[in-house]
């Protein structure tokens, strides 16, 4: 017979046993391609975690891979609450942020597949250079113009009409999400702005206080810089802010006809 002490033990471990959640596996399949080694083609390297002990965001995963399992995996990311638009990256292929986009439970077999924004240059793994697309960014000059000067120690004031044209402009985190999803920014980026950039210049547009309209539709007259745009849409499906791009571009294209 078992002493009390075995006994105890076996009841002690019974119950802890019971009270430990079932391993909930998922597959991460994620996109990996190291500048370091030039010579190895890029793959896809899986990874399995426990979703009982994994945050629920895909970004919980991608931090508890690279800091308990594969501290190689690189990728970007900061304020963890869809601001800054850093986590930007192609997720079972939509484009959109990893800090808002939950792991899906429904389908506890189907494996994750994580890419970089698509159509862009890669740093390394999932990190995409975004060097071009801040030059296209700082080309439409985002910020307010003036030809007058404003009073010293006054505002300049809005009403709350002229300040509501604003909504669903000023939100825009300049992820790219929009533009990596758009083909003709793909085929045509050297020259035609994109989504998120157009999206951006027509916030400045729109702003009551701002006295450049005319500069700046200039800049845009041409064959590119915004009639590259075909309205397909994808930018506004991909949006993870849920803003409407292509509204900003027909916008802009109605005061180019009027101008």
């Amino acid at each position: 017979m078992r002493s009390l002490a075995q006994r105890g033990f076996a009841a002690s471990a019974a119950s802890q046993m019971a009270s430990e959640k079932p391993v909930n596996s998922k597959s991460f399949k994620i996109y990996r391609w190291n500048p370091d080694k030039p010579t190895e083609k890029p793959r896809m390297q899986e990874y399995k975690l426990d979703l009982s002990k994994t945050g629920p965001m895909v970004l919980d995963a991608l931090i508890k891979i690279k800091n308990e399992v594969d501290s190689t995996l690189t990728f970007r990311r900061s304020c963890r609450e869809g601001i800054c638009g850093s986590c930007a990256m192609n997720i079972d292929g939509k484009n959109t942020l990893a800090c808002i986009t939950h792991i899906p439970k429904d389908q506890p077999t189907k494996e994750l597949v994580i890419y970089p924004l698509p159509h862009m240059f890669v740093v390394k793994d999932l990190v995409p250079d975004m060097t071009y697309f801040y030059k296209q960014y700082a080309s439409i000059k985002p910020w307010l113009q003036r030809k007058d000067a404003p009073e010293s120690n006054k505002e300049l004031l809005q009403s709350p009409e002229d300040r509501k044209k604003l909504d669903g402009l000023y939100e825009c985190i300049l992820c790219a999400c929009c533009s990596t999803a758009c083909p003709s920014y793909w085929w045509n980026q050297d020259v035609y702005l994109g989504p998120s950039v157009l999206l951006q210049a027509y916030r400045w547009m729109a702003d009551s206080r701002d006295q450049y309209l005319n500069e700046r539709l200039e800049q845009m007259e041409n064959a590119f810089s915004v009639y590259r745009c075909h309205t397909i849409m994808n930018c506004t499906r991909t949006c993870p802010k849920h803003l409407n791009p292509g509204s900003a571009i027909a916008q802009i294209k109605l005061l180019l006809a009027k101008n």
